[in-house]
């Protein structure tokens, strides 16, 4: 019985890789993202890791993607997937800004991505946070998940590790934080569920969002408020 059971779970194993669980044909993906609207302006981060089943390919990939000045994109799913369509997003938003004259606004951004993650739903893996500031709406955030609903919500947290760190974000987070306690707390839970996430790792990627500019922040792995070396 045991030899049995032994060799079945090889031959899936061979089939479908290192992960047993998965279907002919699926892909294994893990991330974290969050964006939080802060008084003051927008704070966004996101994990390094792109894995590919049990392997990582990549400790310190960029998952914040600028779609214009003051609107950015964090991706979870397929890293081809997601990279595809914020390079779409992003051309037909310069090409609206060139048209109109003025800088689109969040909600446009948001839901032309929705209508393409919708239209596509089929063949794409994408679940996306898009924030950022607009002089009609402010600091605003928008979470598309999986099946391309699209939500405007106080604060978004998505991607593998995002079940770790809700009750964190909801304990700690206030409305009226400044964006460095607000950059703060998002590096605080990212590195929280890079900990507990086996699909999330490598390093904390931020972004301040403000109408008189974005402020970058990199923190690498060796450097983590919380885990390995945060203990």
């Amino acid at each position: 019985m045991i030899s049995s059971r032994s060799n079945q779970q090889q031959q899936m194993r061979t089939s479908h890789g290192d992960y047993p669980g998965l279907k002919k044909g699926e892909v294994s993906t893990g991330t974290t993202i969050i964006a939080i609207p802060m008084v003051d302006g927008v704070v966004v981060g996101a994990d390094c890791r792109v894995s590919t089943g049990s392997y990582v390919a990549n400790r310190v990939s960029d998952k914040i993607s600028q779609l214009s000045t003051h609107i950015f994109c964090c991706r979870s799913g397929s890293a081809a997937d997601t990279q595809a369509l914020t390079d779409y997003v992003k051309f037909y938003l310069n090409n609206l800004s060139v048209e109109t004259g003025r800088e689109p606004t969040v909600k446009v951004a948001a839901h032309l991505m929705r209508r393409m993650c919708y239209d596509n739903k089929e063949k794409l893996m994408a679940g996306v946070i898009v924030s950022g500031w607009d002089p009609v709406d402010g600091f605003s955030v928008y979470q598309i998940p999986l099946g391309a609903t699209c939500l405007k919500v106080p604060f978004a947290i998505s991607g593998s590790g995002s079940g770790y760190i809700y009750g964190l974000v909801d304990s700690e987070y206030r409305p009226d934080m400044t964006c460095e306690e607000g950059r703060t707390l998002v590096k605080k839970a990212v590195a929280h569920a890079m900990a507990r996430d086996g699909s999330s790792g490598g390093s904390i990627r931020t972004v301040v969002i403000k109408p008189d500019g974005n402020d970058r922040d990199y923190t690498p792995g060796n450097s983590l408020p919380f885990g390995p070396t945060g203990y």
